[in-house]
Order: structure tokens, then C-alpha cells, then sequence
């Protein structure tokens, strides 16, 4: 794991996936072997904000855009306090980074993280042998860790699945913290770490809101111990069915105001009776059209999902909760992209609105959130004024 950024580049690695397709290249990043979900993400710029998003924990990501590494790595952008995928695979690394920001070079970075990674092969044949037959179990070998094909396949197929695994408290933040709000303090916010990326709560302060940021194992009582005027769900990764739904429903139950996105727009689609799914080859990348159903405007968006909520598109669905819509879909294949309640404050969509990295057609989220919280202490002011008069 010690070899200098230059050395990698010469020396032999292989990518093997468990259907037994083998691609030869060059060992990028630490040497050594690495094992995870192959998925392929299609943004051609923001590769650090995608190493250090934890939604990418246990997965090898493979970047479509063939030429990576030119802005090197900064210490601004991270997302959190570490790489997270299990792997990285470019077609042509950058030789030298250009930037102004630039402290050192992406394969620098990844070797001094122990990220294993692979670097001159086809990435354009690999994603698109993952497209037509999904998202399968990958390992990356280098050095030492190169054996023969069988010996190889055979460990690769032995590694876990995506499918069924719990991974939401292997990122999450151990201890509450708070993210204070800037200017005025409007508003308290419970946010459940579920694999938060740092810009959620830098985009909630600018708004005037103190963001607590709780662990996934969370109570019911630690959220209402800081007495919110909301809550979210993060993004995180990992099955969505494996996730305890007894502090969200009790969210539910209060009528506090909600919002969640990605993996959190997942557990609120169970929480109301839907059902969730493993996509063929999931969302990733910072280019996915989305349709707001009510507004009929089209945003593009930036998403990381590999799971995705069954919900009816031509129909609103009575739940345990009030009446509930599917507010946003996804133009390229139709996948329920966002959830409405229509009886009480609660709604999520799949993507991330905070955009690191990414367009800002969805900032606009985060207004929606404040204003349901506005409203909320509005209608309690009201009722209020009423009882004291009666």
C-alpha cells in the first residue's frame, strides 16, 4: 500500500466480475485487492465529491467519462472525512492535476487511503456489459494479489452482496453534532445520519436552520430530545429494506414536518406501505432528467441510488398516514424519483438536492422544507391565539 503514485501506473492489475468477464489494466490508486458491487457513474466532473460520499460505501465505482484526475484532489470538496467506495476504476488517469485548488493528485489520494483501483481498461465496455446485464460483484487485483482466473473468480463470488445489507451505521456519525444555522436561527433540525453528506446541512444552515445530525440508531426520544421543527432522512447506503421503520413512523405519527432524500425517500416509501427494489444498474452520475409532476418542470439532477420505491404512478395512495402521490419521476425510465403526503407534512424525492457535485435545478427543496416548517409554527401559533381567546 506504500507504493509511490508513479510506481502504480507500471504495475499489472486485473478486473474480474462474478459472471467471470476479466478486464487486464494497470494498477491506479493503493495495490492490493479490493472486492464490492461494480457500479458505473456518469459524471464528468466531481469524482471527489463521489469518493467521499458514504452512499458508495462497499461499491466499485466505474466513471464513464474516460479522462479523470485533472483537477487532482483539494481539501474543500470532500463530502466527509474519508474515501468511501471500495474501489475506483478510470479508463486514462491524468498524468499531472491542474487547479488552483489542486493540494495533491487523485492517485496520491487514493493511495494514501488504501483505496484499491484500476486504471486502461475499456470503461466504455465495462459499463456497458453492466447496463445490459446489471450491477453485479466485482474484485480488483494488483501485485501480489493477482492469481489465476479461477482462483480470482471464485473469490470474487464469495464476497457479499448488495442485496439484504445493512451498511447505514457502518457510515454514520457515532455522536450527535450541530451544524449552526447561519445568520438567524429560524428553525431546529433532526437530521438522522444515514450516510449525510457534509453539504445537506451546510445547505439547511445558509436557509437559518440548526441541524443536529443524529446517528442512524437514533430513538424516537433522541430525535425529539433537541424539540425539532423537523426532521430528515439522508441519503446512506445499502438495502432499504433492512432498515428499522419504528423511529420514522413515529415521526409520522406526530406530524412533524418531513423530508428525506435518497435512501431516505426509500424508507418513507416503506414506512407508507410501499414496497422497495433493486434497480437493474441503479442512478449515478449529476445528469438524470427528472419530472415534477405538479409543476411539469423537467431538473436535472444529481443521483446515487441503487434501490427504488414501488409506488403507482397513475393514482394516489391511501396509506396508514393520509393520501400519498408520487411527485417526481424519472424521464429516462420512469422510476418513482419522489414522494408527497397529502394529508400532512411529509414528502422526499431520490436524488440530492444539495448538488456537491452537480446542477442546482432542485436547491429549491430546501425551500419547500422551510416553508412546511413556517407553516407548521404558524398553524400552531394559531391554534394557540384561538385557545387562549376561548
Amino acid at each position: 500500500m506504500t507504493t509511490s503514485a508513479l510506481g502504480t501506473a507500471k504495475i499489472p492489475a486485473v478486473l474480474v466480475l462474478e459472471d467471470g468477464r476479466t478486464f487486464r489494466g494497470r494498477a491506479y490508486g493503493a495495490v492490493g485487492e479490493t472486492f464490492g458491487e461494480a457500479v458505473f457513474s456518469t459524471g464528468m466532473t466531481g469524482y471527489q465529491e463521489t469518493l467521499t460520499d458514504p452512499s458508495y460505501h462497499r461499491q466499485v465505482v466505474v466513471m464513464t467519462a474516460p479522462h479523470i484526475g485533472n483537477t487532482g484532489v483539494n481539501d474543500e470538496d470532500a463530502e466527509s472525512s474519508r474515501i468511501w467506495v471500495a474501489g475506483f476504476v478510470v479508463r486514462d488517469p491524468a498524468r499531472v492535476p491542474s487547479n488552483w485548488r489542486s493540494r495533491r493528485s487523485l492517485d496520491a489520494e487514493l493511495i494514501t487511503q488504501g483505496v484499491v483501483g484500476i486504471s486502461g481498461i475499456d470503461t466504455r465496455a465495462l459499463t456497458r456489459h453492466l447496463r445490459e446485464r446489471g450491477a453485479m460483484r466485482v474484485g480488483i487485483f494488483s501485485g501480489a494479489a493477482v492469481a489465476d482466473a479461477d482462483t480470482l473468480l471464485a473469490k470474487v463470488q464469495a464476497s457479499p452482496q448488495m442485496k439484504g445489507a445493512d451498511l447505514s451505521a457502518e457510515v454514520a456519525t457515532t455522536e450527535t453534532y450541530v451544524v449552526p444555522a447561519i445568520g438567524e436561527k429560524k428553525f431546529t433540525v433532526a437530521a438522522i445520519d444515514l450516510g449525510i453528506k457534509g453539504m445537506t446541512p451546510q445547505r439547511m444552515a445558509e436557509r437559518g436552520i440548526e441541524v443536529h445530525v443524529l446517528p442512524a440508531t437514533a430513538s424516537l426520544e433522541d430525535v425529539y430530545a433537541v424539540q425539532p421543527d423537523g426532521v430528515f432522512l439522508s441519503n446512506g447506503p445499502g438495502d432499504p429494506a433492512t432498515v428499522d421503520l419504528t423511529v420514522i413512523k413515529g415521526v409520522l405519527d406526530r406530524k412533524t414536518p418531513l423530508f428525506g432524500i435518497c435512501f431516505g425517500n426509500q424508507i418513507l416509501g416503506r414506512a407508507l406501505g410501499f414496497g422497495t427494489y433493486k434497480l437493474k444498474y441503479g442512478h449515478r452520475g449529476i445528469n438524470q432528467p427528472v419530472q415534477d409532476r405538479a409543476t411539469r418542470k423537467v431538473e436535472v439532477t444529481a443521483h446515487n441510488h441503487g434501490f427504488a420505491v414501488d409506488a403507482p404512478l397513475d393514482r394516489v395512495s391511501d396509506t396508514p398516514y393520509g393520501r400519498a402521490e408520487v411527485s417526481h419521476v424519472c424521464l429516462n425510465d420512469k422510476v418513482v424519483e419522489g414522494l408527497r403526503l397529502l394529508d400532512q407534512p411529509a414528502f422526499s424525492v431520490q436524488y440530492h438536492p444539495e448538488a456537491a457535485a452537480g446542477p442546482h435545478d432542485a436547491a429549491y427543496l430546501f425551500d419547500r422544507f422551510v416553508e412546511l416548517m413556517r407553516d407548521e409554527q404558524n398553524k400552531h401559533s394559531t391554534q394557540l391565539m384561538e385557545g387562549q381567546r376561548a
